[in-house]
């Protein structure tokens, strides 16, 4: 079976007669147009999507099949991410953390609130974040909610 659109989302749609499969898609995958994939019930399938996936990705709940009676739907796993937490009285901090982040070509998102930041996880980011001035930072693993991207895009970038 060969996936090339976007239909909607589970939340757009009504799904309640059909069976939902899902599909992983891994953060880092995400914006890659091309995958061989295998649904949570085995079902072998191809994903060819178009342009468009290069810019916005492939995101929780996102449909990319439906017929009268399946739905195929993306799940992004939880990964390794790092939550970043700027004190109270060192808002400066954020312009650092941010910066840094961003010259490291890694994506950057929202927290759950104003003075938080979330990126995936890596060794040498979590040392150096932590060697900061009045940011607090933890390992734990979590999903990346692309809505709540900062970055202008979060495919890997190369020179």
């Amino acid at each position: 079976m060969i996936c090339e659109n976007l239909e909607g989302t589970l939340d757009e749609l009504n799904v309640s007669d059909r069976t939902v499969e899902y599909v992983e898609i891994e953060w880092h995958e995400a914006f890659k147009k091309i995958h061989r994939k295998k649904t949570d019930s085995g079902r072998e399938v191809g994903i060819r999507m178009g342009d468009w996936v290069l810019k916005r990705g492939l995101q929780e709940g996102d449909v990319i099949y439906q017929d009268d009676s399946l739905v195929i739907a993306v799940h992004t796993p939880p990964c390794e991410i790092i939550q970043i937490k700027i004190q109270a009285g060192h808002k400066k901090a954020a312009a650092k953390v941010c910066y840094e982040i961003g010259n490291r070509h890694a994506p950057l998102f929202y927290g759950k609130d104003e003075d938080s930041f979330v990126t995936p996880y890596n060794e040498p980011m979590l040392e150096m974040l932590q060697k900061f001035h009045g940011v607090l930072v933890e390992k734990t693993v979590g999903q990346l909610d692309f809505h709540e991207k900062i970055s202008a895009s979060v495919h890997n970038h190369h020179h």
